[in-house]
């Protein structure tokens, strides 16, 4: 396979230009455009976030077995780890603990699990790339919806109901985040491997659309 990849940037752009179109269909969600401007109420927020949960329990339930691997290792960082504050929000969320026993994933959601759990297994480089897809974006776009949570439904400013968006062990998140690029353009990979994490970065995005494109259909009758 013959790189397509821009020789002259570094591998972190290369991802963003490669993934753009992607992530644009991902960010412009009618699901997610519904429920930041909200036009839906606080029991979507409440379904996202309990998907959510299923994602980054398959994130990082896996990250710690990569630790040590050269690849996906130097991004396993234990200040990103989102799932105490997950389910510290559903706690909220639902009024009780007991919402552990009642959730289930979505289809497209398993779709997505699946996948996380399958290049965990048996490829670092795919793994980081969704790694990428959701750490960084949670730094960055997440903070857009933190806000309109805060604003549609009342929670107290970077309090119960949006500490996932909250990253308490990460005071400068712009010096992060540069310092996250770094690792990227270091990765330990020639260019038909780094075409395939940003291939991999792409369907990333693709399984989180589903994900909202299925959060946001019409219930089966009868439900």
């Amino acid at each position: 396979m013959t790189s397509r990849l821009p020789a002259h940037l570094p591998f972190s752009a290369q991802i963003r230009d490669a993934t753009k179109a992607q992530h644009s269909q991902a960010e412009s969600s009618a699901f997610m455009g519904d429920m930041l401007s909200g036009r839906l109420g606080r029991e979507a927020f409440r379904r996202y976030t309990e998907q959510l949960w299923f994602v980054y329990r398959a994130l990082e339930e896996a990250a710690v077995k990569l630790d040590d691997d050269p690849v996906a290792g130097p991004f396993v960082r234990r200040e990103l780890f989102r799932l105490p504050s997950i389910e510290r929000d559903l706690d909220h969320l639902h009024g009780t603990s007991a919402w552990r026993g009642t959730v289930a994933p979505l289809a497209a959601t398993e779709s997505y699990t699946d996948r996380i759990a399958e290049v965990a297994r048996d490829w670092p480089g795919g793994y980081v790339a969704h790694h990428y897809t959701r750490y960084l974006g949670d730094l960055s776009g997440g903070q857009v919806v933190r806000g309109a949570a805060e604003k549609n439904w009342g929670f107290a400013h970077k309090g119960d109901g949006v500490r996932f968006y909250v990253f308490e062990d990460i005071p400068n998140p712009a010096a992060f985040k540069r310092g996250y690029r770094e690792l990227l353009d270091a990765v330990p990979a020639d260019d038909e491997e780094k075409w395939r994490i940003v291939g991999e970065c792409g369907r990333a995005f693709t399984l989180n659309t589903a994900v909202f494109e299925e959060l946001g259909a019409p219930a089966p009758a009868g439900r």
